[in-house]
């Protein structure tokens, strides 16, 4: 007797997500009232468009080794994504602070 498997469809499957809520979490005050309060923020934000870069191992190492930095020394748990995202943020700001004389250029100029 065969089986059927029941698989989602495609409008199930690439359907848009929307942001979920952060639940709220119950705390007790001084006065032993029951409160709500709103669940401290991760810091991550859902993005809506990616890209595939291309590294070395030495760069993949480097990069693993910032990330377990930040969260050792500076408490700071964090995923490769948001340090890149962070280091292309500082780098553009740079660049359109100091065009010609950022370190983008120089760094650029430098590996052609």
């Amino acid at each position: 007797m065969p089986r059927r498997v029941n698989l989602p469809g495609a409008s199930e499957l690439f359907r848009r997500t929307e942001p979920q809520t952060t639940p709220s979490r119950a705390r007790i005050d001084d006065g032993g009232a029951e409160r709500k309060t709103e669940a401290e923020p991760t810091g991550r934000v859902r993005h809506e468009e990616k890209i595939t870069v291309y590294c070395s191992s030495a760069e993949l190492v480097a990069l693993e080794q910032a990330r377990l930095q930040l969260r050792a020394e500076h408490r700071l748990a964090v995923d490769r994504g948001r340090i890149v995202r962070a280091a292309v943020a500082r780098a553009l700001a740079d660049l359109a602070e100091r065009g010609e004389d950022s370190d983008l250029v120089t760094r650029l100029r430098e590996t052609r």
